[in-house]
């Protein structure tokens, strides 16, 4: 039986027909894993674009000799293979650390970009005004990663931003265009929506949103609202083409898609067409919006991750999706009237990989399920989240889910190299912790 963990989300291990987890010991060895919104292994390709970079490409980007010419050609190709993922261009990817350093790179950009637009507009009329009117307003919704809404708590905290947190609606567990369009205002410089949530699978609607907004932005007569979404869930499971969304910006995260954890920031035109501030001060790198000499191993991996969702897509989602149809097929034959699908909205699309559940009874919680489980590695919600002690998840609560039912969840999601024979598995091992629960009491 695995030992029960405080950290209630449960990330190592693995059963992966595609990926040889050699330095994993024996005990591990029959785990399944099943938490691929929380990350990712590399893929074999990834790995060897890496190492073939810390091999040949040591150099520095910045440098004319070899070595340093070969990393910056790298990174160049990198930042094609990226563009070429989102439907954008080479130039407006900037490389980042990751998805978290990627969205607060948006959310100081906003609102540095207002007050420098209302200062110009106060001066340009000929008085200051030092008003409520002059404070950026940013509109979101209640279910997005920390890196979004601890941000935004942040700006609110200190006075340097008004923020409207939109609720998603209780029966789609979407947020919904015409309450995000209600909650607009004069001063509002930001709508950060994320493509879909990690923990329900939802799918949200930024195309509609953008198409919405961009319509207000040709009647506003002094600032325009700057557009993103946080596409970290996404990427590599469903199609992300940054045109057809009409996103000023779009957050990438390397580890979610069987790359490093490294990151990326999509901007339309950056500094042209789109603002962007950078929030760090240094050697002048990636056009001086984000200093510091490029980690070329790991823009590598990320590059050659990109190309490996470009060329094989349709693959994937179609692979994730018979598995997970599986799954639920499986839980449902197993647990009948017992189980409740919390990735489950009328009219709303889920992601291909995403099974949120929750097996009913006392004594079920999906930490206490988890930690008994022989064989499944999953979690009860965002790994980002997993020191909330033993507390329903706040997304599922925002969805509508009752909070008996939320306390019970369990977020399965399947990767590229899951098979059925994996959920058979994971299905049989919950049944006998089930069982096994239900008998302790």
């Amino acid at each position: 039986m695995a030992k029960k963990s405080d950290d209630i989300s449960l990330v190592v291990g693995h059963t992966f027909t595609n990926h040889d987890f050699h330095h994993y010991s024996e005990m591990n060895q029959d785990r399944i894993y099943m938490d691929y919104n929380a990350t990712t292994p590399p893929e074999p390709e990834v790995i060897q674009a890496i190492t073939d970079a810390l091999e040949d490409a040591w150099g520095n980007p910045s440098s004319n000799y070899i070595a340093g010419a070969k990393a910056k050609a790298l990174i160049n190709q990198s930042r094609e293979n990226v563009a070429q993922m989102v439907g954008g261009r080479a130039e407006d990817i900037i490389f980042t650390s990751g998805g978290t350093e990627a969205n607060n790179l948006v959310l100081h950009t906003a609102v540095e970009h207002f007050k420098r637009s209302y200062r110009a507009a106060e001066e340009g009329e000929g008085h200051q005004n030092g008003g409520t009117a002059c404070l950026p307003h940013i509109v979101t919704s209640n279910v997005e990663h920390d890196s979004i809404r601890l941000v935004a708590e942040h700006l609110q905290k200190n006075g340097k931003a008004d923020v409207t947190f939109v609720p998603v609606s209780r029966v789609t567990a979407r947020v919904e265009v015409e309450d995000i369009i209600a909650a607009v205002r004069p001063n509002t410089c930001l709508i950060t929506v994320m493509m879909a949530n990690n923990e329900t699978g939802v799918i949200m609607p930024v195309t509609e949103i953008c198409q919405r907004v961009k319509s207000l932005n040709k009647q506003r007569e002094r600032f325009r609202i700057l557009l993103h979404t946080d596409a970290a869930q996404a990427l590599g499971k469903i199609r992300v083409d940054v045109c057809e969304l009409g996103v000023d910006y779009l957050t990438i995260v390397g580890h979610k898609f069987y790359a490093p954890r490294i990151g990326a920031l999509y901007v339309n035109g950056p500094g042209m067409k789109t603002p962007l501030y950078p929030m760090f001060f240094g050697g002048g790198q990636e056009r001086n919006f984000r200093p510091g000499t490029e980690n070329t191993a790991m823009i590598a991996g990320l590059g050659k991750a990109a190309e490996l969702v470009t060329s094989n897509l349709s693959d994937y989602k179609s692979h994730m999706l018979s598995t997970k149809l599986y799954l639920e097929q499986r839980l449902e034959a197993v647990f009948a009237d017992k189980i409740r699908f919390n990735s489950r909205y009328p009219g709303s699309e889920i992601l291909p990989n995403t099974c949120n559940v929750s097996i009913l009874g006392p004594g079920l919680q999906g930490w206490r399920v988890l930690s008994n489980c022989a064989r499944l590695l999953a979690s009860v919600g965002a790994a980002c989240h997993s020191d909330n002690g033993h507390r329903p998840s706040h997304i599922l609560l925002s969805c509508g889910i009752p909070s008996e039912v939320a306390a019970n969840a369990v977020r399965m999601s399947v990767g590229r190299g899951t098979t059925k024979e994996d959920v058979d598995a994971v299905v049989e091992d919950l049944r006998e912790t089930v069982q096994l629960l239900e008998d302790a009491r």
